[in-house]
């Protein structure tokens, strides 16, 4: 996220600069995401290392829903599990894909514009 302090850091060590364009941080004005792959112009700017984290998975742990940042500019984590879990959790047959569908339609309404990519992996048998 070109927001965080060490990011933009990063980016204007590199002559680059982050500005807020409507409450959202843009890199040199236009892409609000400071890690990717593609966007050839951007290049000095913007890496394709991941930032990740390791956690560990427990029992309780129901869903994971990995998505891009056209998903969470307009819908919180919270909003996210609460459309998810009655697909997922507790049914015979898990609905992802509608699941899917349902979250990337929220975003649209909500005014999203931006490209939306989406899974949601079950955890539920995953821990033993």
């Amino acid at each position: 996220n070109p927001s965080q302090a060490n990011e933009l850091k990063r980016i204007e060590a590199l002559g680059g600069y982050v500005d807020c364009c409507n409450g959202v941080w843009r890199i040199q004005g236009t892409l609000a995401v400071s890690r990717g792959i593609g966007d050839r112009y951007l290049k000095k700017w913007v890496i394709a290392e991941p930032e990740s984290r390791t956690l560990r998975i427990k029992p309780e742990f129901e869903f994971l829903i990995l998505a891009s940042d056209g998903l969470w500019d307009k819908v919180t984590n919270q909003e996210a599990v609460d459309v998810v879990r009655p697909y997922c959790v507790g049914v015979e047959n898990p609905k992802t894909l509608s699941a899917c569908k349902k979250l990337a339609e929220l975003s649209c309404k909500r005014g999203c514009l931006d490209d939306i990519s989406l899974i949601i992996i079950q955890l539920q048998n995953v821990v033993q």
